[in-house]
């Protein structure tokens, strides 16, 4: 049913938003006939304009002003729902977009240079710890009816394995061949029949039996088969182009292809002892692979490892990844930041009361866990409400972005139950998180320990996630005039139409008065130029 209700908005929503673009349009058209049509030049003194106005009746007024309230909510509506879908005001977006041009083109070298900062800003990562489509997802789907992964989430999936799985070569052997289409199909059910097909044409191709147990296996157990078949297959080449990578480009490019195939298997079955519950197994197979191929980063295995360290309640361990990793030239995460806010509160929470810190004040200890709050905080806002069950979790998504709401399902999804197994962790992180945003300076642009935060986490975010999760937005956004303005305009002449309608003679009298105040400016300036325009062309001009 959601998937219909989408595709039906998807069909609509076009057609609503030509039809609301051109109902300006229309409205000055009719405008337009309207004053051609009553032809205020031919009731030019005062005397004929009183006989007009004596004429409306107090129904008149309740159409014009129902009219013009009817009008004003629609706009109304239709502006709130194009915030809340896309964060912005259409009237503003239409404004920036096609006036601005007309008002001056010299913005557009501005635009274009912010444009590319925004798309360096909200690069997508790879979900260190993402779940297995076949086993996990597609059980969800099952059981919900809902889809948990987006088309955008899986087309960059498909677009990484391109890149780690496939090579120039593929075409010259049949099952590698059959895989390089595999991994280029976007339908779910023809990616596994391909992958099938190269599988039982040579048992031997790593990458069918990755795409295998990755996608078509319905269970953890079946997925650990596959992979430790992969793996086999995956070393076997690995040796292979490892001995020939120097004797050419194609031969280098095949080993790369061999050595990301070795690596994402060993990765992926580290992962799988991690769910059955052989923590240990894990642990030695992350560590192996961060030992055997430190320049490997691109999977980020250390935030496996954090995560199966803090199941095994190895602090001290964790403590020291954390000091190899949580530097300042290497790229920051939630994981990072929020294991090291982790590890200080567990130094003092047992021990936190509000009351008692209220009054004599923080300690050295307490202060160095609040500032690593306040450090992971301003890194990702979103994660608290999560850790705190202010908000309920969705299974992650396969794609991140970093300081965005993606991030901040992916990690509490996976470390929620570390805090709650420390014991006062959470309650000093509902007592602190807060204050970070006192501290951070307004307006945001200038930052406070990291880089700005960016302005485009929303609208990845909303492509990342499905449409039934509500995605939570940093800052939150002001309304914008347009929405205020229509709904201060629609209050305004849906309280006239109704006064008109109790009360029709005071408030005709009113319009009247109010209308005659109007117009006395304009009668005004019309017998000034009838005193200087020559009355033969002013005879000419009332017959237009």
């Amino acid at each position: 049913m959601a998937g219909v209700w989408k595709s039906f908005t998807d069909r609509v929503g076009p057609l609503f938003t030509w039809i609301s673009t051109y109902l300006w349009i229309i409205w000055f058209i009719l405008l337009t006939v309207l004053v051609y049509t009553i032809r205020p030049l031919k009731a030019l003194s005062s005397m004929n304009l009183a006989m007009f106005l004596n004429t409306l009746t107090p129904k008149f007024y309740v159409a014009l002003t129902g009219t013009s309230s009817l009008i004003s909510g629609l706009i109304l509506i239709f502006e709130w729902w194009y915030f809340r879908k896309y964060g912005t005001s259409f009237i503003e977006q239409v404004s920036l977009n096609h006036l601005s041009p007309w008002l001056g083109g010299s913005e557009n070298g501005n635009n274009n240079s912010n444009n590319q900062q925004t798309t360096s800003e909200c690069k997508t990562w790879r979900n260190p710890l993402n779940l297995f489509r076949g086993s996990e997802y597609n059980r969800y789907t099952w059981a919900t009816g809902k889809d948990p992964l987006t088309y955008y989430d899986m087309n960059q999936s498909a677009q990484d394995h391109q890149t780690l799985f496939t090579c120039d070569s593929d075409s010259t052997r049949p099952a590698d061949d059959i895989m390089l289409r595999a991994w280029r199909e976007r339908n779910p059910q023809n990616r596994i029949k391909a992958a099938r097909e190269a599988y039982e044409l040579n048992a031997e191709c790593a990458t069918a039996a990755v795409l295998l147990g990755e996608e078509e296996l319905t269970t953890i157990l079946e997925a650990e088969k596959m992979f430790r078949h992969a793996l086999k297959a995956a070393e076997t080449n690995h040796k292979k182009s490892q001995a020939l990578q120097h004797h050419g480009p194609t031969q280098e490019k095949i080993h790369r292809r061999d050595l990301n195939t070795l690596v994402y298997v060993k990765r992926r079955l580290a992962m799988i002892m991690r769910k059955l519950g052989r923590t240990k197994e894990a642990v030695k197979i992350m560590r192996d692979l961060i030992k055997e191929f430190p320049m490997v980063s691109m999977f980020q295995i250390h935030e496996n490892l954090i995560e199966a360290l803090l199941e095994m309640q190895l602090y001290a361990d964790v403590q020291a990844l954390l000091a190899k990793y949580d530097d300042i030239s290497l790229p920051k995460s939630a994981t990072i930041c929020y294991t090291a806010a982790l590890l200080k509160a567990r130094a003092v929470c047992d021990k936190f009361s509000p009351e008692i810190a209220s009054k004599r004040g923080l300690t050295t200890a307490e202060m160095n866990a609040v500032e690593a709050i306040h450090r992971a905080v301003e890194f990702n806002p979103h994660v608290p409400k999560y850790l705190l069950e202010m908000k309920g979790l969705i299974l992650p998504p396969e794609h991140i972005l970093k300081r965005g709401d993606s991030e901040g399902i992916a990690y509490s999804f996976f470390h929620l139950p570390h805090w709650k197994r420390v014991e006062g962790a959470l309650q000093l992180l509902h007592c602190t998180w807060e204050g970070t945003f006192r501290m951070i300076p307004y307006p945001l642009e200038k930052g406070h320990l990291f880089y700005p935060y960016p302005s485009c986490t929303e609208s990845v975010d909303r492509e990342l996630l499905p449409s039934f999760h509500e995605v939570s937005v940093y800052p939150k956004k002001e309304l914008p005039f347009f929405i205020l303005f229509t709904a201060g305009l629609c209050t305004f002449t849906a309280s006239l139409a109704l006064l008109t309608h109790q009360f029709p003679e005071p408030m005709g009298a009113f319009a009247k008065a109010f209308l005659a105040s109007l117009s006395a400016p304009f009668s005004f300036l019309v017998e000034k130029l009838e005193s200087v325009i020559p009355s033969s062309l002013w005879h000419q001009l009332t017959r237009l």
